[in-house]
């Protein structure tokens, strides 16, 4: 079995010393009592679309393709449980059979469940949380290899943290998720300036169940994408299969790919590309059932951070970020994103206790994006920004404490479930600090 491993924009490496493929919980307690007899670190794999190192695995790499599928469904209620490695993309299929869905979701739909709750994983929406904030239960082989299961009255301080996790409490091996009826959404994309964007944000947002848009930088339009909820029996009139076909696997994947690695070699292209690109955006119309528009292909390779940051800042630091983009000669291939989430009691996740504007800021895998992300993480380190736990930022646990109020208490759960530091790895080690008894190797 290859021992190698890298993430999806293929910027992190790893060659972990053993792989391990359990088929089911017990086979996980197992492998990680295993490899505390032998004095290693255990990191579960997903589909490696995380952009920072948190998932990166140095020593045993724990894959649960295994672990897929719906474990158990109460359609009536809409309580559903899930294998922990099971792709959001075959669940959704699942849910969808069952007349059910996720009540939102982000717009990639690669991720397993167990690697997009651990990360805070979102979508858009101002009145609806993360993807963790639909689960209900949780089942977890810690380190001293035990199966727990926690919840609001079973172990709940377990439980609130673990919601969002960063793979350092445990192997989560399976989720319990509220789900809600399925649903259809009619969607409007549709380009414009981006002065009238960020003028009009705040009636964009409150008058819509979902609001996003995406700036180039060296354009100055928005490509807005504005949704509505529907029953699910509403009348549906979904992107032609031929539109489709053309939009996503001919002008991005082809036309757009094929620009963007001629501008990486020839970089003063760049900003032509773009508005070309910010120019191809937008102009569909289109209802579909909820887990069909929600998410969108997405192949060229690129790097990515992101950062959440209080409702109210989003009007100021989407000038503050385009006075910079304007003032340097930075290249810059890929659009900004802009979402909206609810706030939520989670401790470690960015929205805590804030309704939060997530920016997420991306460039081609083959260009350097040192300088523009400094720069983008020093205008949001001016605001207070969180970061995005998948993605790719440069905060140290110091910097990360003063941001998060439950901080402390999180590390010291971690410490108390894992002393040894079985599930750390470089990643956490920066974010969290060392595990109370010392990392290992």
């Amino acid at each position: 079995m290859p021992s190698s491993w890298h993430n999806w924009s293929g910027r992190l490496t790893a060659q972990p010393s053993r792989v391990v493929e359990p088929r089911d919980c017990a086979a996980v307690a197992a492998a990680v009592k295993d490899a505390a007899r032998a004095g290693l670190r255990v990191k579960a794999v997903g589909s490696g679309h995380s952009f920072s190192e948190i998932a990166v695995p140095d020593d045993v790499s724990l894959r649960l393709t295994h672990l897929d599928g719906i474990i158990d469904c109460d359609e009536s209620t809409g309580i559903v449980t899930v294998a922990a490695g099971t792709p959001l993309h075959r669940l959704n299929k699942a849910l969808a059979e069952r007349g059910l869905a996720l009540e939102n979701m982000g717009d990639i739909d690669r991720q397993t469940i167990s690697g997009a709750t651990a990360t805070s994983t979102h979508g858009t929406g101002a009145k609806f949380g993360s993807i963790s904030t639909q689960i209900r239960r949780l089942e977890i082989v810690l380190a001293d290899g035990s199966i727990v299961t926690c919840s609001p009255t079973e172990r709940p301080d377990l439980f609130s943290a673990a919601r969002v996790s960063l793979g350092a409490l445990g192997i989560v091996t399976a989720v319990t998720l509220q789900c809600v009826p399925a649903f259809a959404l009619h969607v409007v994309e549709e380009t414009m300036s981006l002065d009238r964007a960020v003028e009009e944000l705040d009636s964009f947002v409150d008058d819509n169940d979902h609001f996003e848009f995406f700036w180039f930088p060296h354009s100055r339009l928005a490509s807005t994408r504005r949704t509505t909820r529907l029953p699910a029996n509403a009348h549906l009139q979904p992107i032609s299969q031929r539109r489709s076909k053309f939009d996503d696997d001919f002008l991005t994947d082809v036309v757009f790919e094929r620009l963007l690695r001629f501008g990486s070699r020839y970089q003063r292209t760049i900003p032509a590309i773009t508005r070309v690109g910010a120019r191809a955006l937008g102009g569909r119309d289109f209802t579909d059932m909820s887990h069909n528009a929600f998410a969108s292909k997405r192949d060229i390779r690129f790097n990515e951070g992101e950062y959440a940051i209080a409702r109210e800042d989003a009007d100021d630091v989407l000038r503050e970020i385009r006075r910079w983009t304007e003032s340097h000669d930075e290249k810059i291939s890929f659009p900004l994103e802009v979402r909206f989430v609810a706030a939520d009691d989670i401790p470690l996740a960015p929205t805590y206790q804030r309704d939060t504007c997530y920016i997420a800021f991306h460039q081609y895998h083959r260009m350097q994006y040192a300088t523009y992300f400094a720069a983008l993480e020093g205008i949001f380190g001016a605001v207070g920004g969180r970061p995005h736990w998948g993605k790719m930022h440069s905060l140290s646990a110091d910097e990360l404490r003063g941001l998060y109020p439950e901080f402390d208490r999180f590390v010291d759960l971690r410490d108390e479930v894992d002393p040894t530091g079985i599930f750390t790895n470089a990643y956490l080690n920066r974010t969290l600090g060392a595990p109370a008894n010392g990392a290992r190797r």
